[in-house]
């Protein structure tokens, strides 16, 4: 019995020993198993499984039923990484597309999910659907409920040496200001690949300074002063029927552009055609984004 026991002991203890590393490796069998799907994050990422909400399409359906509230979609995108970078990619793309197909298809080439855009899409949606003011009169920046969007109004605010570029500028948003005779309108656009054209290699080319102190309300980068610059045509005043020399106008190195004017009081028949419209639009030059 005394020789006995040691070697039971051996043999018990070997067998659980062996019971405990089969019992790991079926442990780890089994988390293998479910690790993508279980809590995982990590796993999920490298096997690049999307799930329940977290998953693109999922998400796109949801918002399409939401009408692509933005509001709600800043929401989202506040909740974690992951889901910023999923509206970075993809639910401000959609949410610009519904709001303002054509215009999109034209600063894309018709590609929106393959074509890129300055300063992101987010910065783009912000610039569709949110009037920046107008610091210089202390008119705050508010959500615009319609905006219409116009490449005849961005050629007025092309000088002659940079015709060919391609711009997009809104409709003065109008303001009154307490203790002013005159109203003030901010206004807002985007050039189509502002890094190739000739506004950006106008301002470069001339070491056009950038404001020290301004940033772009709607990406956050410097910008030039058009009309520091000289690239402010006294047609830009004209179109937005504002007072000369009271217009003001910034481009940012992303290609977004906004500005502010005191805005002259026109009679009902001056400025405009027999509908209420500008007499040189073109039904197919413009956009309108609504919230």
């Amino acid at each position: 019995m005394s020789e006995r026991g040691p070697s039971m002991r051996r043999l018990s203890g070997a067998s659980n020993g062996g019971g405990g590393g089969g019992g790991k490796a079926a442990g780890a069998g089994s988390g293998g198993a479910a690790g993508p799907w279980e809590g995982g994050g990590n796993a999920a990422r490298i096997r690049g499984v999307n799930v329940g909400i977290m998953d693109e399409k999922v998400l796109e359906l949801v918002f399409r039923a939401l009408n692509w509230d933005p509001q709600a979609l800043c929401v989202v995108a506040r909740v974690s990484r992951r889901l910023r970078a999923v509206a970075e990619r993809v639910l401000w793309r959609e949410l610009c597309v519904s709001r303002a197909p054509r215009m999109v298809a034209a600063l894309t080439g018709g590609a929106p999910a393959a074509g890129r855009i300055g300063g992101g899409w987010p910065a783009l949606a912000k610039l569709l659907l949110f009037c920046c003011g107008a610091a210089g009169a202390a008119v705050p920046g508010h959500f615009a409920p319609v905006s219409r969007f116009s490449k005849t109004s961005g050629r007025s605010f092309l000088s002659r040496r940079c015709a060919g570029d391609l711009l997009y500028v809104s409709d003065p948003c109008e303001h009154a200001v307490a203790g002013a005779a005159d109203d003030v309108g901010a206004y807002r656009g985007v050039f189509r690949g502002f890094m190739r054209s000739r506004t950006r290699a106008w301002l470069v080319g001339h070491r056009a300074p950038l404001e020290p102190r301004l940033r772009c309300p709607y990406c956050g980068a410097r910008v030039w002063s058009m009309t520091a610059a000289g690239l402010a045509p006294r047609s830009a005043s004209r179109r937005l029927g504002a007072n000369d020399g009271r217009l003001e106008y910034f481009v940012c190195v992303s290609g977004h552009l906004h500005g502010s004017c005191w805005l002259a009081r026109l009679s009902d028949s001056e400025g405009a055609g027999p509908d209420g419209s500008d007499a040189d639009d073109s039904s197919a030059d413009e956009g309108d984004v609504g919230l």
